[in-house]
């Protein structure tokens, strides 16, 4: 009997009482619409990590991780497995597309000494679903029709559902015998993944590092719907994905680009068609990994940052890419929306509501300088650093990490 006068009976199944939380895992997410630096922030947390999770998302997610002037692309894998020490697990709430899991682990393998042996480092949740070939046609012939039918809801949806059996030609026996030579490849890696999660949070301590694909504003339910991703890519997600209690959520970093970006259609409050959005463009290199499209590219959006704390509750935040921003004579920062003059509290549901958003700015003077060697907070302009302490206030969450170039020498460090 305990204190409290309940008793503890041992759970069946090997399983036993226990208080105690156990290890915590660490989190990085995206905080945007995606492609802000989530790889480069995993890459530097992984250097000391034992474990690194990816929880949800599939091949469609692009993560790129520069190491030694070697540019890797991971897609399915986690970025964190570059790390030799490091046991990679991808949990439940993960689409595996088999031929893109070796194409992706053979193709960086060519590229240099950082996945060697990764086979026997990677583990896979026995609970995670497989996509298949005609999966990905589907979803290119509906974002096909998206493209085209923008904005008619209705029409958008009813061409899905009268194109989705006609139009698709499936190679059912070519797939399946491709399919079969993945098999012995794949076993070894495969293992509950509740029992594995379950081992790593309550055996000897563990740094646990968990690493989101795709952000916030793609996440099904609290993103800009319907141009959104299939997977919870908020916080609530690592717990589904993964198959862990949410008391083992330690710190969350949310990472933020140091102005925002999207790929294809739907609202962009901050974006800007012009001139500047051109320069961002081209002095970010902003094409999107996985699909090479362009990214549109706009002003920092405080009001979409403040929406994603609200749901992930940021420890600290990750600022990359402030060295695009050196050419500028002055730059904005959104941080109101007006809706007929009225400043509106909250970011809106409503594609409709939030096309029609005026921003209001805030303008600081840019500081009109190369950054890209600067390895400590003093060494960046006063004109940089107080763009960066803006945010920190503006948001109420500090700022652990400033990138200011591709390497991973060139993430400052504040605390």
């Amino acid at each position: 009997m305990s204190e409290s006068g309940f008793s503890f009976t041992a759970i069946p199944n090997g399983g036993g009482a226990s208080r105690q939380p156990g290890n915590k895992v660490t989190v990085v997410l995206g905080a945007q619409w995606g492609d802000e630096g989530k790889g480069k922030v995993v890459d530097l947390l992984a250097q000391d990590a034992d474990i690194v999770c990816r929880c949800q998302g599939g091949n469609n997610a692009g993560h790129t991780v520069v190491v030694d002037s070697v540019e890797y692309d991971f897609h399915l894998l986690p970025s964190g497995i570059i790390n030799p020490k490091v046991t990679a697990f991808i949990g439940n709430g993960v689409v595996i597309h088999l031929p893109g899991l070796f194409e992706e682990a053979e193709k960086n393998v060519k590229k240099g000494k950082g996945l060697e042996g990764w086979e026997k480092r990677l583990i896979i949740s026995d609970r995670a679903h497989i996509v298949f070939d005609f999966h990905q046609a589907a979803d290119g012939i509906q974002e096909q029709q998206r493209q085209e039918q923008a904005g008619k809801k209705f029409k958008v949806l009813a061409n899905q559902y009268k194109s989705i059996y006609p139009t698709l030609e499936i190679d059912i026996e070519g797939e399946l015998k491709r399919l079969k030579g993945y098999i012995e490849r794949i076993k070894p890696m495969v293992r509950d993944g509740v029992y594995f999660m379950h081992e790593a949070l309550h055996g000897p301590p563990k740094k646990i590092l968990v690493e989101g694909a795709n952000a916030a504003l793609l996440d099904i339910d609290f993103g800009t719907y319907p141009f959104v991703t299939s997977s919870n890519c908020t916080v609530g997600g690592v717990c589904t994905g993964l198959g862990m209690p949410p008391q083992n959520v330690g710190e969350v970093y949310g990472v933020v680009k140091a102005y925002t970006t999207r790929v294809g259609i739907g609202a962009f409050p901050t974006e800007q068609d012009n001139e500047i959005g051109e320069l961002l463009q081209t002095r970010g290199k902003e094409v999107g990994v996985t699909t090479g499209r362009k990214r549109r590219c706009g002003w920092l959006d405080l009001v979409l940052l403040r929406y994603a704390h609200m749901i992930n509750g940021f420890t600290a935040l990750a600022l990359t890419k402030l060295d695009i921003l050196d050419v500028f004579p002055e730059i904005k920062v959104g941080i109101a929306y007006k809706i007929d003059d009225e400043i509106i509290p909250h970011f809106p549901a409503n594609q409709e509501v939030l096309n029609k958003v005026q921003v209001q700015y805030e303008t600081f003077p840019g500081w009109k300088t190369d950054i890209s060697n600067a390895r400590t907070f003093d060494e960046l302009p006063i004109n940089a650093q107080n763009y960066v302490r803006f945010i920190e206030m503006e948001l109420g969450v500090p700022v652990k990490w400033i990138g200011v170039g591709k390497s991973r020498e060139s993430m400052i460090q504040l605390f």
